[in-house]
């Protein structure tokens, strides 16, 4: 029994010391097997492993392609227009008994700092080169840049045990200083050319207005002429059917002429006209042996006064011989 109670111990340190030994590396990291801070093994190869319980430790890293996010940095191309560039990094580790000797216990945050350290500088000398305008930045050529800014950062990134598959540039941007000024300038360009094409309309809108205003007289003009020809040749048929008219019968045209007159000037509510009685208005009422003095023998419906005024029925009035 004693020896049962003395076992149990040893029994439970023994299992304690066995699952402390077994350690297992996903198929996404790889693993370091320290002793007192040295490397002692790398275990890279995902699957079951063992190590020495409390004298050993396993330090993991990531073995994906990790990403990196840059701080906007500010480059200064040859035609001297300051620029404001952000960039990403795309990199996984290569090497990680290199990548410990590296960064130490900093792990990736340490190799991040260091790696970015190493990023902006290539990408302001780079960008920085000659012949190397914004243009050019913000152009086709701008992949061109870029693997060649890769390419630096690659082999400068090595020594920490890095490889980097890629450098990109996300934004190029004006410092903030500018971007005032240079809106107000792209207003103001904007704003002449709406102002040019405003002029321009209104100068055509004037051509048309002109356009229409002389087609408008030039139709009128043409109308009322017409009118004129048509009205002149009227009058001459007219007067040719009066003058046809008076050389066949003179006599009842001048009658004809003389009932005309006296109906148009006697129109209206006003039936009395004052003519002096030797008037030639009513010479041919005299032919027919009509007195205008008012006797016996005038003509029904008129009478005379000492003026020679003429009165006729007024509507709805009968006048008796």
């Amino acid at each position: 029994m004693k020896k049962l109670g003395f076992l149990i111990p040893i029994l439970v340190v023994a299992i304690v010391g066995f699952l402390s030994s077994i350690f297992v590396v996903d198929e996404r990291e790889k693993a370091l097997v320290l002793q007192f801070g040295q490397i002692k093994r790398v275990k890279e190869d995902p699957g079951l492993a063992f190590k020495l319980p409390v004298i050993q430790e396993v330090v993991r890293y990531d073995d994906r392609i990790l990403s990196l996010d840059t701080q906007p940095t500010e480059v200064t191309p040859s035609d001297d227009r300051r620029l404001v560039v952000d960039a990403f990094a795309r990199y996984r580790i290569n090497d990680v008994v290199q990548f410990r000797q590296a960064v130490g216990v900093g792990g990736l945050r340490a190799a991040e700092q260091r790696l970015e350290g190493i990023i902006n500088p290539q990408i302001r000398a780079v960008l920085g080169n000659e012949g190397v305008t914004s243009n050019t930045i913000l152009s086709a050529e701008r992949s061109r840049l870029m693997q060649e800014i890769t390419d630096q950062v690659r082999s400068r990134a090595l020594p920490l045990g890095l490889e980097v598959v890629d450098v990109r540039l996300k934004r190029t941007n004006l410092p903030s200083q500018n971007l005032d000024a240079t809106f107000a300038r792209m207003r103001a360009e904007r704003e002449r050319e709406a102002a040019d094409e405003i002029a321009r309309g209104e100068e055509a809108a004037q051509r048309v207005r002109a356009q229409a205003d002389r087609t408008v007289v030039e139709l009128t003009s043409d109308a009322e002429r017409e009118a004129e020809v048509i009205r002149g040749e009227a009058d001459a048929e007219r007067n040719a059917i009066f003058a046809q008219a008076f050389g066949a019968d003179p006599e009842f045209f001048e009658f004809y002429r003389s009932l005309s007159a006296y109906e148009r000037a006697i129109q209206g509510s006003n039936s009395t006209m004052v003519i002096s009685p030797d008037s030639e208005f009513f010479n041919y009422l005299d032919s027919s042996g009509v007195r205008l003095g008012g006797g016996a023998g005038a003509a029904p419906g008129v009478t005379g006064g000492p003026l020679g005024q003429v009165e006729t029925p007024q509507a709805g009035e009968t006048r008796q011989e």
